[in-house]
């Protein structure tokens, strides 16, 4: 635990007491703040209190001496509507931030990388902290990934922090100063939380400026929005050229690291140098992941590692829980757990990394355009829909794709199973269900252990 003591003898509030706001107030009364600590939920509430968090109801105090709210990143403060708390923090002036940015508060001798896009960003904050170890590097991973910032080691001006960064969170960490910004893409997300498209984007381009001055940025350049992106920092004061690199899976990227084929290419030093065969690492498979590669390829160089630490980290890498995991494999039919897919365009990446796919997919749609989903429709050999979105699922592929509407996961699982089974050539069941779980599970981690227990009992 890492004490927080920039608020000592002053009173914070905190909203929310899930695993971050519950690790905040732990390390802000550690360093003599006076937390008000509060949430919604009675059983967070008890369990805070169980760990001698002391309960104040922020609904009926006065405002007036608190200067700081540390606010829970999945509560909103603006849109679709701020909550009621968020709204007394505003009408006193009260700045809003989370956990990450009493981190940066707390340790500022070491280094940051901060990671994020709409898709990959678990995967790639994974990869980099998992080579930096490999290489020797002090370094700890953390963010909206695994454990609370705040639960993490307190590093030396020689580690490295690594950290998955949400939309939500790069709203709220005024003081973060990131050595390397990670933009990987942009695809349409949490647009209600944001107020449309432009706040979302706007929240994603925040991370280029939590930078130091003399910082890298590491930018996708296969789509649209971080292409321009690039080219606003191109022009920007912020950045000179050499501290802007690019990334592709789809192509050459000159200065910078990109995919030829299934080949890994290092061309920061303008010399075109291979790292590794892509395709020979089974645990990235799909070119989205090999993007997730070359941003890690790119972030480690940066930090000094050479080509041949990095190509040994990647064969060893062993993947992540919900994200394209390899359940087990039952005569010819491998079964794929991808519950992190919660939005579209990740769904679309799962259905174009496999080629005769039995698909799970369904949830609680949070976006009307299932275009992005086309590409990969042609691997569909049958489609099990469920939850709430599975009308408009049946709506969108019918004529396109043979569906069921299985109803819930249990069944979807039974009959994809059999179906491929049936088949007698290889072939994938996959869970990518391009929606959010919220209607029939907890979230999107529940969802895939779910899956999981009903692929392990299958005979």
């Amino acid at each position: 635990m890492i004490p927080v003591t920039a608020y000592s003898g002053k009173t914070v509030a905190i909203m929310g007491l899930g695993k971050s706001g519950l690790s905040a107030a732990q390390t802000l009364v550690a360093g003599s703040a006076d937390v008000w600590a509060w949430d919604d939920s009675e059983v967070n509430r008890a369990a805070a209190a169980g760990q001698g968090i002391p309960l104040t109801d922020l609904y009926y105090q006065d405002w007036a001496g608190v200067e700081t709210l540390v606010l829970s990143p999945g509560i909103p403060d603006q849109f679709p509507s701020p909550h009621a708390i968020a709204d007394k923090a505003h009408g006193n002036s009260c700045e809003i931030i989370c956990d990450v940015d009493l981190l940066a508060q707390s340790n500022e001798v070491a280094r940051y990388v901060g990671i994020t896009g709409s898709n990959g960003k678990s995967t790639t904050t994974a990869l980099i902290g998992h080579i930096f170890k490999e290489a020797g590097h002090e370094a700890a991973v953390g963010g909206n990934i695994g454990e609370p910032v705040l639960m993490l080691d307190d590093l030396s001006a020689d580690g490295t922090y690594v950290l998955e960064l949400s939309s939500y969170q790069l709203e709220r960490v005024p003081n973060l100063r990131l050595n390397v910004a990670i933009l990987l893409n942009v695809s349409p997300d949490h647009l209600d939380r944001h107020g449309g498209m432009d706040g979302y984007v706007a929240a994603k381009k925040n991370i280029f400026e939590r930078t130091v001055p003399d910082g890298q940025a590491i930018v996708g350049m296969d789509d649209q929005i971080c292409r321009g992106v690039s080219l606003e920092l191109m022009v920007s004061s912020a950045f000179s050229g050499q501290n802007i690199i690019p990334i592709s899976a789809n192509g050459r990227v000159p200065g910078g690291v990109y995919v030829d084929g299934s080949i890994l290419i290092d061309d920061m030093d303008n010399r075109q140098m291979p790292v590794v065969d892509l395709a020979k690492v089974p645990s990235l498979p799909g070119r989205h992941n090999w993007q997730n590669a070359a941003a890690a390829c790119a972030a480690a160089r940066i930090a000094g590692v050479d080509d041949g630490t990095i190509a040994q980290a990647l064969g060893g890498f062993s993947g992540l829980p919900h994200r394209q995991e390899l359940v087990r494999t039952i005569g010819d039919v491998r079964y794929i757990n991808d519950s992190k897919a919660t939005n579209v365009e990740a769904a679309s990446k799962a259905l174009a990394s496999y080629g005769t796919i039995f698909w799970i997919a369904g949830g609680e749609f949070k976006e009307d355009n299932l275009d992005a989903l086309a590409d990969g429709l042609g691997n569909i050999r049958h489609a099990y829909l469920i939850g709430e979105a599975q009308d408009k699922f049946a709506a969108a592929l019918d004529g396109n794709v043979e569906i069921s509407q299985s109803g819930d996961l249990q069944t979807a699982v039974k009959q994809a199973s059999e179906a491929a089974q049936a088949l007698g050539t290889p072939a994938e069941v996959l869970l990518s269900p391009a929606c959010a779980s919220f209607d029939q599970f907890e979230n999107f981690e529940v969802r895939g252990d779910a899956f999981r227990e009903l692929v392990e009992a299958l005979s």
